[in-house]
C-alpha cells in the first residue's frame, strides 16, 4: 500500500527540456518531505504533477491513496497546496503560520523535530519572505549549521 505520496518514474518534458526524468518518491503517512535543489531542478514541476496541476508524460503517482491521473478531482479535494510566499501573516515565523493554519483546521499539534540549524532558523525567523537576508532553500540544502546573524532579527 503506497504511503501519503508515492511516485514511480515520473517524467515531464517541455519541448526539448526534460524537467523530470524518472522521479521516484515514497513518502510515508505522517512525515514531512522537503524538496530542495537549485533553480531548474524540477521541484515545482514535481509538485505540480503530484497536485494535478500538470499531467506527467509518463510514470505513476498516488497521493493520499488516490491515483493522480485517474482521480484528479478526488486528489484536489484531499490535499492543500500553498506557495512559498502565501503566508497568512508575513511577520509570523514559518512555524507560527503553520500553527495558525493548523488551528483553523482544528488539527492537533505533533512532536517538534527541528531539522538542520539553518533551516530551523529559516522557519523561525521573523524576517519578511522578501528580505534578502532570509535563508534560501539552497542554504538549507547545503546543510549549513552556522548561526546566521539574522536569526534573531525582529521587525
Amino acid at each position: 500500500m503506497p504511503g501519503a505520496i508515492y511516485a514511480e518514474g515520473l517524467v515531464k518534458t517541455f519541448g526539448d527540456v526534460r524537467a523530470l526524468d524518472g522521479v521516484d518518491l515514497d513518502v510515508p503517512e505522517g512525515t514531512v518531505l522537503g524538496l530542495l535543489g537549485p533553480n531548474g531542478a524540477g521541484k515545482t514541476t514535481a509538485v505540480r504533477c503530484l497536485t494535478t496541476l500538470l499531467r506527467p508524460d509518463s510514470g505513476r503517482a498516488v497521493v493520499a491513496g488516490l491515483d493522480v491521473l485517474k482521480q484528479p478531482n478526488e486528489v484536489r479535494r484531499s490535499i492543500g497546496l500553498s506557495g512559498q510566499f502565501a503566508a497568512v501573516d508575513e511577520y509570523l515565523t514559518g512555524r507560527e503560520n503553520l500553527q495558525m493554519v493548523g488551528q483553523l483546521y482544528q488539527m492537533k499539534a505533533g512532536p517538534r523535530r527541528p531539522g538542520p540549524a539553518s533551516c530551523w532558523t529559516s522557519s523561525t525567523s521573523r524576517t519578511p519572505p522578501t528580505d534578502p537576508r532570509r535563508p534560501t532553500p539552497e542554504a538549507c540544502a547545503a546543510g549549513s549549521t552556522s548561526r546566521r546573524p539574522w536569526s534573531s532579527h525582529r521587525p
